[in-house]
């Protein structure tokens, strides 16, 4: 469970996150959405324990993100900070070392789904492949919250869907998906509940079904219409 008060984080004079109120409950996979600089990617990372000097209150099963709760969130960020002339089976090693909980043989599994070479470099490999590789690695921790930011703008349309599927078929419901996107269309099926971020501030938190029923319209649709 993911409880959050009051959350704002300053950068430069300038609130990225504006008094966020937030509660997000097990068993749900949620599209955090917005526009380039709304906001999404700061919620990710102070969820993820990277970022620490903010005001307010923010829980992860009652804990505060960092040190505990690092063994339970499983976080994908939008690019890996590792030099281009490391291989794939090296940040395998690395992940091993760091997550008690890395299972390299379903990240073998699921790169080999993706038909990628464990034997590449990291520079080369394409901004789709590098995404699949961070999706791969994320997903193959026995994590109850999984962090996701822009899991597919790199990904070509043609294997959006295989992303995603991958995605849906890997995750646990009895713990938390998160997913950050700007591409509603692409990810609005696999949705149980949208929240609308701009200007670092929630616009709106329903569940899918309820915008469908009480508006009647797509989650990509009302997110056009509200924002």
């Amino acid at each position: 469970m993911i409880e959050i008060k009051n959350l704002t984080k300053v950068y430069g004079g300038k609130a990225a996150l504006d008094n966020v109120n937030l509660t997000l409950e097990d068993g749900q996979i949620i599209g955090l959405v917005g526009e380039n600089g709304s906001g999404k990617t700061t919620l990710l990372r102070i969820l993820a324990g990277l970022e620490r000097d903010y005001m307010g209150s923010v829980k992860i099963n009652g804990s505060k993100p960092g040190g505990r709760t690092n063994t339970i969130v499983s976080y994908q960020p939008d690019h890996l900070p590792l030099d281009k002339k490391t291989k794939i089976d090296e940040v395998v090693s690395i992940y091993e070392k760091f997550y008690d909980d890395f299972d390299s043989n379903k990240f073998y599994e699921l790169i080999k789904g993706f038909d990628i070479s464990s034997e590449l470099k990291l520079g080369e490999c394409s901004k789709g492949m590098r995404e699949k590789i961070q999706i791969a690695l994320t997903l193959s921790r026995q994590a109850k919250i999984y962090l996701l930011d822009e899991p597919i703008s790199g990904v070509d349309p043609k294997s959006r869907k295989m992303v995603i599927n991958t995605i849906i078929e890997n995750f646990d419901y009895n713990g938390i998906l998160l997913i950050s996107t700007h591409l509603i269309a692409e990810i609005e099926k696999i949705l149980d509940r949208a929240v609308f971020v701009k200007n670092g501030q929630i616009i709106i938190n329903e569940t899918v079904d309820d915008i469908r029923l009480k508006h009647q319209m797509g989650v990509e649709d009302y997110f056009t219409e509200v924002m």
